[in-house]
């Protein structure tokens, strides 16, 4: 809608001085996101519904602005040496667990801890942390070996995954098993006792929650929970949440197709509108580690073969809402490029197949996960299907919900039943603008799911992080593009611009990420 953002900024700072009940006491917020929500450990998935229930149960050590620069959060002071390798960081007072015991710096030591054992920021940093430590009850230190300028950059990480700050209890758990303890100390509290993944998640204000003072800014600043209570309302069909949203029973609807947009048109209950500029960008991802995409030839193959263009007009339609972008960072980010990427998403079927048959593709099956409570994944997959056909590939379709997908696409077994060689997916633009992001890893131990193998990455990655000018890391940069198109560790299948449907009453909107602890509706009864 013209002029929203003035709307969205405006809000923004209208509600930041309100105070927690100054805007919304008794009022619910009901709103359908993109996903049920099966797991609630945000460390141990990348899945964004999950991310969107940390960041409304924890809080974190520093938040991203706007202009995407770190402000602290938690934190009350911090410094760093002169020689750049001993920083020291002191928790503000009045941060409070759900079950009113006091944050620590030893929490935050051990949830810093556990993050880095599953996100590629966290394992750059920590290749560098010789020693981290809680001092006091308040503070912590982290010495490193070499300076590392972006620290703050990295506990303020935006997406997933998020270093949000656990009790230590709680962030004891090994990272490769997720949590079902939802214990913060953020602005709102996960009702336990009302959650069912099938149905619906609660989040109840924390009364006792004390918000930082300056305005609120992306996961800066201010955190205020006006609403008393959330609801994530999880509906079997796309269309079951449509026709809710434009009921006005629905606030705010996360994920509508594009393919609907036409219903939005006059409405007096909801307004669509697209709130990331930078967008997002779906990815195609193979299974490294058994037959047939542990055989780098046939994955080539099929990249040969995949023509952004088909999955994006499936999947979006309008061209209003997507673009091609044959990079593995985004366009519009600091390290895209398309040049070199012969073969990359080539959209040549011919070549394609005698490529096969040189890679000497057996007939094997490939098992392909369509998580069909997802419009814009379920497109993805259906583009896949009709192009293996084409291609002789033989499939397994196996149908099934986003939740579904995620829990199996964990396991690395090649057991009947269970195994899995391929799914869709996508990223926020942020969450792949750079080579320290989880997708690039090529340790198949600590990497991303897909596990593809390239020692060469670890080596790159880590002169990207020692990179002492922005020319140094931008060649690093595009070594790193090249080692994983050579390899064709994934396929990228287009960058989209997907809106988000609201009812009119709502303010606190944000970009790019909604943040739900500062929406209201000045007007629910």
């Amino acid at each position: 809608m013209p002029g929203l953002s003035g709307i969205v900024m405006g809000a923004a700072m209208l509600l930041a001085p309100l105070g927690i009940t100054g805007a919304a006491n008794a009022q619910t917020l009901r709103a359908a996101p993109h996903a049920n929500l099966e797991f609630l450990d945000p460390i141990w998935t990348t899945a964004y519904i999950t991310r969107s229930h940390g960041y409304l149960v924890y809080d974190t050590l520093f938040g991203m602005d706007e202009n995407f620069d770190p402000q602290p959060q938690m934190v009350s002071e911090w410094s760093v040496s002169e020689d750049g390798l001993l920083w020291s960081f002191t928790l503000r007072p009045d941060l409070r667990w759900h079950d009113g015991t006091d944050v620590t710096a030893a929490d935050s030591v051990a949830s810093l801890q556990r993050w880095a054992a599953r996100d590629g920021v966290g394992q750059a940093l920590f290749e560098l942390v010789e020693e981290i430590t809680a001092e006091d009850a308040t503070t912590f230190t982290i010495q490193l070996s070499h300076p590392f300028p972006r620290m703050l950059h990295a506990l303020g990480k935006m997406s997933s995954n998020v270093p949000f700050i656990m009790p230590a209890r709680i962030a004891a758990t090994p990272a490769s098993q997720p949590i079902t303890d939802p214990t913060g100390s953020g602005p709102f509290i996960f009702a336990l006792d009302e959650w069912d993944p099938a149905r619906r998640a609660v989040y109840i204000r924390n009364d006792d929650y004390v918000p930082r003072d300056e305005p609120t800014s992306l996961t800066a600043g201010a955190k205020i929970p006006f609403m008393e209570r959330i609801e994530w309302v999880f509906f079997d069909t796309h269309e079951e949440a449509l026709e809710a949203t434009l009921a006005g029973d629905i606030h705010f609807f996360e994920s509508p197709s594009t393919t609907v947009t036409d219903r939005f048109t006059d409405q007096e209950v909801a307004i669509l509108e697209v709130t990331d500029p930078s967008g997002n960008v779906g990815m195609a991802v193979f299974n490294h580690l058994i037959a047939p995409f542990d055989n780098p030839d046939i994955r080539r193959a099929v990249l040969m073969a995949m023509s952004q263009e088909d999955y994006m007009r499936a999947a979006l339609g309008n061209e209003d809402y997507w673009q091609t972008c044959r990079s593995i960072y985004p366009c519009g980010t600091p390290y895209s490029t398309e040049t070199d990427m012969t073969g990359f998403m080539g959209g040549d079927v011919e070549t394609a197949r005698q490529m096969l048959a040189d890679a000497g593709y057996d007939g094997t099956a490939v098992v392909i996960r369509d998580p069909v409570d997802s419009p814009v994944i379920s497109a993805f997959t259906g583009v896949t299907l009709e192009l293996f056909e084409e291609l002789g590939i033989n499939v397994d379709h196996q149908p099934m919900l986003w939740a579904e997908l995620v829990e199996g696409r964990a396991v690395r077994t090649s057991e009947e039943g269970e195994v899995w060689n391929m799914f869709h997916t996508w990223w926020i633009a942020d969450d792949l603008s750079d080579p320290l992001r989880i997708a690039f890893s090529g340790d198949p131990e600590t990497g991303w799911i897909g596990w593809p193998n390239a020692p060469e990455l670890a080596e790159l990655r880590r002169a990207f992080l020692l990179a002492e000018t922005d020319e140094v890391a931008a060649e690093i940069a595009q070594q790193v593009q090249a080692v994983i198109v050579e390899g064709a560790h994934f396929g990228i299948l287009g960058q989209f611009f997907e809106p988000i449907a609201f009812n009119v009453a709502i303010m606190g909107l944000q970009r790019p990420i909604q943040m739900y602890y500062n929406l209201a509706i000045p007007s629910a009864k």
